[in-house]
């Protein structure tokens, strides 16, 4: 393991330790002992679309590591000059990763990261607060367009509509150069992601991320992650270079 992702890793268990007192969460059909029914129907608001809000959270940091994980044998279809770049980021030992030196995780990297999100709807947007470096995220529902020549951000521009159950995201305007893995797999300004939000039952998501990049990718490709609720707890706070004892140490080869 390279000196970044062992950071990186150790970023993970600081996270997941400790969250508030226990408060039983509202809302969750239980049994007489207590015990939460996940398995219960979908929540909907009072306009009747499936209500995505809560604390979620995925179980596993396999896409954290390699967001290509599920793509074997053959990984991200990476255009020639992508795949130099990940060559690169690979020899040098992941030395100049972003999340590594305390930066922002970008969109869909904010997705992989297994540390608690919470979702609040609202009919014209969507805000998403994540436990990993305290950001937040707005979805916008009111039929806006992402803008033409959007200023960069690390989460970009995102817009969202419905298809039936499915809550459909699209995002634009990310920063170039930008890592969506710890292994550094790269992506350009050219990114537009499309993430599919559909809640399952009450304690169980789907989340199918697509990425496209002309500049990066011969062609779309697609993952699937699975957050699950997480009840009685609450977000933490947690400010990345309060803890970043290793910055010094990524010297790479």
């Amino acid at each position: 393991m390279n000196v970044s992702l062992g950071f990186a890793l150790l970023l993970t268990a600081s996270a997941l330790f400790g969250q508030w007192p226990p408060f039983p969460a509202r809302g969750i059909p239980r049994s007489p002992d207590g015990k939460p029914d996940l398995a219960a129907p979908t929540p909907r608001t009072s306009d009747g679309k499936p209500d995505l809000s809560g604390l979620w959270a995925i179980q596993t940091e396999e896409y954290w590591y390699d967001i290509g994980a599920d793509l074997k044998p053959d990984g991200v279809p990476l255009q020639s000059s992508a795949a130099v770049i990940y060559g690169e980021r690979r020899e040098n030992l992941g030395k100049d990763n972003p999340i590594a030196r305390c930066l922002p995780a970008g969109v869909p990297t904010i997705d992989t990261i297994p540390t608690p999100f919470r979702i609040y709807q609202t009919p014209p947007a969507i805000a998403i607060l994540y436990e990993y470096n305290m950001q937040y995220r707005q979805i916008f529902l009111d039929g806006r367009r992402p803008p033409h020549d959007p200023n960069p951000n690390w989460l970009g521009y995102s817009v969202g509509r419905w298809e039936g159950d499915t809550l459909v995201v699209d995002t634009t305007g990310l920063k170039d150069g930008t890592w969506l893995d710890l292994f550094g797999t790269p992506a350009t300004a050219a990114l537009h992601v499309t993430e599919r939000f559909r809640r399952r039952d009450i304690g169980h998501m789907d989340l199918e991320i697509t990425m496209a990049d002309l500049r990066a990718y011969t062609r779309p490709w697609t993952i699937k992650l699975h957050p699950n609720l997480m009840l009685d707890t609450e977000l933490m706070e947690w400010v990345c270079v309060e803890g970043n004892k290793g910055v010094e140490h990524l010297v790479g080869k």
